[in-house]
């Protein structure tokens, strides 16, 4: 082989090796010792989508299922009474019922009182101790359509919309202005307006009370604003002075006419009085809660 041709493939091949050397990323040469840098892909942290809720008050309340759970405790318990309640009827009332909960739940938050674990558990205790030990609890729960942290949610919030309730009626006080009324109590026009002609006459009220009803003789007691069903007859009673009689009062009753024996701006409240006018204060707090609250309900 001619020098020049052998030349020219020994160039050839040392260009080849060449390529395929740094094809290969093999440095022909030394260079200095470079320690190689690496981006890594951004860490993305998966979000947990809510599940939605069917009931909410100030973004708190309960899932598609636990509603439907609620509603179907309600049924069974109606129909162990008798009752037969249409479901939209049903979810009505059991939604308007935990709508209230949760509110009262969360004035007690507002106002410090918490329902702890522990106190928590010991209220699960003692309701275990009631049913005969933690695994009739369970079966209970079960055949409630409880999960075992729902049950726990439920029975947290009710104690603390207790702890609520005993506030606004605790604030309730034991005494109120009150009357002391009889009525007369007819069930025709014409003889009631007979029977205020006669007191117009000069009739004595506490005779013609005994006349028409002998056996209470048209007493009706103490009784203070807010006690009675029938406000037109609170309205008229606290609008008279003691001694006084009334005019005719038509309500769903009948007719009546009342006479003011007594007037006490303190009197003591009857357990029955004070147990209604605490109902009130409750239902009060609630109405005025709703006006201020955000809350959702789509059963």
């Amino acid at each position: 082989m001619a020098p020049s041709k052998s030349k020219w493939i020994i160039s050839l091949l040392a260009g080849l090796a060449a390529s395929t050397l740094a094809a290969c990323n093999v440095p022909l040469v030394t260079h200095p010792t470079l320690t190689p840098t690496y981006t890594l892909a951004p860490t993305f942290t998966p979000t947990v989508t809510p599940v939605p809720l069917v009931l909410s008050v100030n973004g708190e309340g309960l899932t598609a299922a636990e509603f439907k759970a609620a509603v179907a405790r309600y049924q069974k318990a109606q129909e162990a009474l008798g009752n037969n309640v249409d479901p939209a009827d049903a979810a009505q009332t059991v939604g308007q019922d935990l709508i209230d909960t949760l509110l009262l739940a969360q004035g007690a938050a507002a106002e410090g009182h918490v329902v702890d674990d522990a106190a928590l558990q010991s209220r699960i205790d003692a309701l275990a101790a009631q049913v005969g030990g933690p695994s009739a609890l369970v079966d209970w729960e079960n055949a409630h359509g409880y999960a075992e942290v729902d049950f726990r949610a439920d029975l947290k919030r009710q104690m603390a919309a207790a702890l609520m309730r005993d506030q606004i009626t605790a604030s309730v006080p034991p005494t109120a202005e009150q009357v002391h009324v009889k009525q007369i109590l007819l069930y025709n026009s014409d003889a009631a307006q007979q029977a205020l002609a006669s007191l117009q006459s000069g009739t004595d009220f506490n005779d013609l009370a005994a006349q028409y009803d002998p056996v209470t003789k048209g007493e009706l007691g103490w009784f203070p604003r807010g006690y009675l069903p029938e406000t037109a007859i609170e309205e008229a009673a606290f609008a008279l002075q003691t001694g006084q009689y009334s005019a005719v009062i038509q309500t769903e009753t009948g007719y009546h006419i009342l006479f003011v024996v007594e007037r006490d701006p303190n009197h003591p409240l009857s357990p029955d009085a004070l147990l209604t006018l605490q109902q009130h204060a409750v239902m009060d707090w609630l109405a005025q809660q709703r006006n201020k609250s955000t809350i959702l309900f789509e059963p």
